[in-house]
């Protein structure tokens, strides 16, 4: 799989990192225009911008308004995040009294490396990320053909790995690292690492409100969003939440269907309500290939 190298560095300060999102900032910064769809990242004065592990969820430590965001249970939030800035070099790291944006980071920096296919709808370049040195042989601003071994020096692998973040595939990873990160997930959950012991995703979450869903349930995020934005309509049951779902504009494929190229609109295909406040998905995310916004 093709993808843009780019040298650089991490940097967290004044940012609220979590465990999918870190800011980045390439030793040469003319390296952004490189990148495709380049025009639209949202980038700070320093040229840092803001990462999004690709192929990857982890539960949210902040969604929805600013003034009120909410949260999937945060200590399984807190691990992914926490692993993702130990993996890449952080040793210590200081946060605001109560919050989550980053005042102080030892060290301030940390060198590393992206391969980035692209920038996402709200300015964030899609990427894996790896630490230290650039890859054996390879020069900064170049393409790069990704193979499994390569996408084994990232961060994104050893999240999946560690049972701390979901995969989550979109249509333009290619099927060889889609492959090794379903495999890797798979492993993580069946030694019941990270958040897998506690996951309800397929097994069925009960949802009684917004406090249930913040702190008690652990579920693909994607799912998390979508029941987040449903009930704070006001709905006190989830008795319209698979109408609500056919409304919205996920598509994607499912690789175990009879058709698995052919594309589905709405999570509703995949999602099962029981009663009032029982919910679950009938596949596994990593069944999933999503299409791009």
């Amino acid at each position: 799989m093709p993808m843009l190298l780019v040298k650089g560095s991490f940097q967290i300060k004044n940012t609220e990192p979590d465990g999918d999102t870190v800011g980045f900032v390439p030793t040469r910064h003319p390296d952004w225009n490189r990148v495709r769809g380049g025009l639209g990242l949202d980038l700070t004065n320093s040229c840092r911008g803001k990462l999004r592990l690709d192929a990857v969820d982890a539960l949210e430590t902040h969604y929805g308004p600013t003034s009120a965001p909410a949260h999937q249970p945060l200590p399984f939030a807190h691990a992914a995040r926490d692993e993702l800035l130990r993996w890449l070099g952080f040793t210590a790291v200081e946060r605001a009294p109560g919050g989550e944006r980053v005042v102080a980071a030892s060290p301030e920096s940390v060198p590393g490396w992206i391969l980035t296919g692209g920038v996402d709808v709200h300015g964030r370049c899609v990427a894996l990320a790896g630490r230290g040195a650039l890859p054996e042989g390879t020069k900064s601003g170049q393409e790069v053909t990704v193979g499994v071994p390569l996408l084994r020096a990232t961060v994104n692998h050893h999240l999946v790995a560690e049972g701390l973040a979901y995969p989550t595939f979109y249509s333009n990873l290619y099927e060889d690292l889609r492959r090794e990160l379903t495999d890797v997930a798979r492993q993580a959950r069946d030694a019941g690492r990270g958040l897998w012991p506690d996951d309800v995703s397929t097994t069925g979450a009960k949802v009684t409100g917004l406090s249930s869903l913040t702190d008690d349930t652990v579920l693909v995020p994607k799912l998390f969003r979508r029941l987040f934005d449903y009930l704070a309509l006001g709905e006190p049951s989830l008795s319209a939440f698979r109408a609500f779902l056919a409304g919205a504009a996920d598509t994607y494929r499912i690789l175990s269907s009879d058709t698995p190229r052919a594309q589905v609109r709405g999570l509703h295909h995949v999602v099962e309500v029981t009663g009032d406040h029982t919910v679950r998905m009938t596949v596994p995310v990593e069944d999933l290939v999503f299409t791009e916004a």
